[in-house]
């Protein structure tokens, strides 16, 4: 029967149990007959493993934790292993100490399209931005022109204004209303994902590195579309070479296409590190007092370092849900950017 016991209690227990089973394995042996006392007819094994002597104590009938966990193949888990399970992304939607709920396995021929607590965070995540939308934008309607609005739709409309005007105005200039919407999307779908990871129970969707890669191609897509679209097929090409003598060209492009690649890399990595980083560093700090197994520690250390990290958590979620929106604003400006706009506008400085 397969015992399911909570991490922290068994990073109490295990080495209790440890050292049980070490002082088990050595009465055996300290009782031993000598070997010169031993009768001829008794012919000692050639190697006798610890294991074996112990085996050989246990009575019939009984068996210990080492035997179990050598014929279930388990191994005792460690501060490490908790860790990571908490981090990682997995098929089960762990409620403990009140019990679990296991996901369905899909695949689609060779396609694992199985339905993980990352994928339902980022369900929750979406009918929690549908109803918060549907709530402040219905809240606004019903203001005339000189009432301003309050509560829940004055956050949504400062932050939206935050973002209009700090973000996609400053950093792509003409014709940032077209991209307005998306990058509103992107700034509440993380910041609410974020924020969800906080919470017990939770788990942070954005600190999968799978989440992060499809965040930063759907901004690399935008880019590339605005950039065409803004350009033309010849302007793009004039943009890749930089404007450089066309000797240098063979130089140029393979660059500037590096460089459109690393762009959506860095949001992927920044993102997905921040979020992970701060979660382990969490985890750790609560269990150096599981490990040192000291009161003092906990109360001096763990749990005063683990709040305040958890609050800093809090301002990385606003803040790395802005980094991700600007640099994708910035990206879009760099390249719908005219060679004869920035010219202009240079004129323009040095004149006044």
């Amino acid at each position: 029967m397969r015992v399911k016991a909570n991490p922290k209690i068994l990073a109490l227990l295990v080495p209790f149990l440890l050292s049980l089973n070490t002082l088990a394995c050595a009465v055996p042996v300290q009782d031993a007959v000598p070997a010169h006392e031993a009768a001829p007819a008794m012919v000692a094994p050639a190697a006798t493993s610890p294991a074996d002597v112990h085996e050989a104590t246990v009575p019939e009938g009984e068996t210990t934790v080492a035997g179990e966990q050598a014929a279930s193949g388990e191994h005792e888990e460690k501060a490490g292993d908790v860790i990571m399970h908490h981090v990682k992304d997995s098929n089960v939607l762990a409620f403990e100490p009140f019990g679990e709920i296991e996901l369905p396995h899909l695949q689609l021929g060779s396609l694992d399209i199985s339905i993980t607590k990352h994928v339902v965070m980022i369900w929750i995540a979406s009918v929690v931005l549908l109803l918060v939308g549907a709530a402040a934008g219905a809240s606004i309607k019903k203001l005339s022109a000189k009432q301003a609005p309050s509560g829940l739709g004055n956050v949504i409309e400062a932050l939206v204004d935050f973002i209009r005007n700090d973000v996609a105005k400053s950093n792509i200039g003409h014709g940032y209303e077209k991209h307005l919407p998306y990058l509103i999307t992107v700034f509440f779908f993380i910041l609410t994902c974020n924020l969800l990871g906080l919470i017990p129970y939770g788990a942070t969707a954005t600190g999968n590195i799978n989440v992060t890669l499809t965040l930063a191609t759907f901004t690399f897509l935008v880019t590339q579309a605005a950039a065409f679209k803004e350009l033309g097929v010849g302007g793009y090409v004039k943009h890749l070479t930089a404007g450089t003598h066309w000797s240098l060209w063979i130089i140029m492009i393979p660059i500037e296409i590096i460089g459109q690649f690393t762009k959506p890399f860095a949001l992927t990595i920044r993102l997905f590190a921040n979020m992970t980083a701060g979660h382990i560093i969490i985890l750790s700090l609560i269990f150096i007092s599981f490990i040192l197994k000291s009161y003092v520690v906990a109360a001096a250390v763990s749990v005063p370092f683990a709040i305040f990290i958890y609050l800093l958590e809090l301002f990385v979620a606003f803040l790395q849900a802005f980094v991700f929106t600007m640099l994708s604003a910035l990206f879009i400006g760099l390249a719908t950017a005219h060679d004869d706009h920035d010219g202009h506008e240079l004129e323009a400085s040095g004149h006044h």
